[in-house]
């Protein structure tokens, strides 16, 4: 892998692990806000795993440039 996606790895993965801890967090609460913002992390952890549907080894500058703006997207 080349250095570039090794760091766009890691900060996939932290992101990753930090929508997880949100959806962790906002699990007991009902208030609306709260399932709203559980929606919007459930469907950007869903959009990642299509990005990165066949694994690492096989991401394209295309979905290289995906990932990317999904970073940005926050």
């Amino acid at each position: 892998m080349l250095k570039t996606t090794d760091e766009l790895k890691d900060r996939i993965e932290a992101r990753k692990h930090d929508l997880l801890s949100k959806l962790h967090e906002l699990k007991a609460d009902t208030r609306r806000e709260a399932i709203e913002a559980s929606d919007v992390a459930r469907a950007k952890l869903e959009e990642l795993e299509q990005y990165l549907k066949d694994g690492w080894t096989n991401v394209s500058e295309a979905t290289r440039a995906k990932l990317n703006r999904w970073l940005d997207r926050g």
